[in-house]
């Protein structure tokens, strides 16, 4: 299957720092015919649409906004997560760098569904070079009209993993050390000082306005029963073609690494970052979905001259060191998984740290206040699952 560009469909088009060029394109009709639709009718028309959120967890878009419409409070905020410090994943700087008149067309819109006056466009620390393009593209909306609603800001991100983390990004915006916080209550009813906030990523919000110009049947048409649209992935490691990809939900993991990156003698894939499933060659063909495997769109292949626990003792080291410490089961339990994943590494493991492994992911899973906590242990789980010989092999060698 080919790729289907939706969400880069403007992507090398337009000129990212010249608003005429993305006007152009139907640029800001959306966000006009979604001022004479109204508030609720935009509410319903993405709620309709079967939208999913892009950053990972899936949640329905709709549903999120039409919480964040229906609370109660004099003030109301938009965040649009662009931290994308996820490992292997680069398709938001793609974006960015590429189409940010469509991010805030999608932002004005939301501002405008859900009520809010003030936006913030919080952005990855390493992305700082992309600052200037961000401004002048907000500035350029304001001055063709297209802001008389909402005011937006950009903020430079921590520097923190962890800051991905919805709760954590807004400690950071607030001025705060970045830490997860206990929910209840969640953000479209107390979120950002404790006001009404949606928080949506990059890609979430470029889908905005394509659903609100060309309706939410269009795009509901795209996809799976429950995975509706496109999705756009960051192709990295053992490819031929490494690069930013856009399928329709449902296509094939062995389309996207094969066909398109043209990877070749793979062992494994790892789909979803730092804290994505671990999928062996034999199962490629499993359809890219938010049923069966997704994530934040990241794509890491290895082929078979890589070390598999090697690959999930350094992501466990990686992980232990962007805990951001708060809750007991992640940060001592990713620090016990890369202990005894480093003596695996170096060969001295023992059968009974199979069993160990098994009762961490156990209480990581259940007990952590976030999903670092809750999914460090998949690629973990994932590795003995399918790779168990690898294991078995360094236990006889101790």
């Amino acid at each position: 299957m080919p790729e289907k560009r939706v969400v880069l469909a403007n992507c090398g088009v337009i000129d990212p720092e010249d608003i005429a060029s993305y006007i152009d394109r139907d640029g800001f009709k959306a966000l006009k015919k979604a001022l004479k639709l109204g508030a609720e009718q935009v509410v319903e028309e993405i709620k309709a649409s079967g939208l999913r959120g892009r950053g990972g967890a899936g949640f329905p878009c709709g549903l999120k906004w039409d919480l964040a419409r229906k609370a109660q409070g004099d003030e109301k905020y938009v965040i649009c997560n662009a931290d994308e410090g996820e490992v292997g994943t680069f398709k938001d700087r793609y974006i960015l760098e590429n189409d940010p008149f469509s991010l805030i067309e999608g932002i004005a819109i939301a501002g405008y569904a859900v009520g809010a006056g003030k936006a913030y466009i919080y952005l990855r620390a390493e992305y700082r070079f992309l600052l200037g393009l961000l401004e002048k593209a907000i500035t350029q909306s304001k001055k063709k009209g297209f802001l008389k609603r909402l005011d937006i800001e950009v903020r430079l991100g921590a520097g923190a993993y962890v800051c991905g983390e919805e709760s954590a990004l807004m400690d950071s915006i607030e001025g705060k050390r970045g830490e997860v916080r206990y929910r209840p209550p969640f953000p479209p009813t107390s979120g950002l000082w404790g006001k009404p906030t949606i928080i949506n990523n990059v890609e979430t919000l470029m889908n905005i306005p394509r659903i609100i110009f060309k309706g939410a049947g269009w795009f509901g048409q795209m996809g799976t029963e429950k995975s509706k649209g496109t999705k756009v992935f960051s192709v990295s490691g053992d490819v031929a073609r490494p690069g930013v990809y856009e399928l329709v939900l449902g296509s094939s993991l062995k389309e996207l690494v094969e066909d398109l990156a043209k990877a070749k003698k793979v062992q494994a894939v790892q789909v979803g970052g730092a804290t994505g499933r671990i999928i062996p060659a034999g199962m490629l063909d499993a359809p890219l979905s938010f049923e069966t495997i997704l994530g934040a769109g990241a794509v890491t292949v290895f082929d078979k001259s890589r070390d598999m626990i090697d690959i999930v003792y350094r992501t466990m080291e990686f992980l232990a060191e962007e805990s951001c410490g708060k809750c007991a089961p992640c940060r001592e339990g990713t620090e016990a998984m890369a202990g005894i994943l480093e003596r695996f590494s170096k060969g001295e493991g023992l059968e009974k740290d199979i069993t160990v492994l098994g009762e961490i992911a156990d209480t990581m899973m259940l007990a952590s206040m976030c999903g670092l906590g809750q999914a460090a242990p998949i690629p973990v789980m994932d590795s003995l699952q399918h790779f168990r010989g690898a294991y078995d092999k360094r236990i006889r060698q101790s």
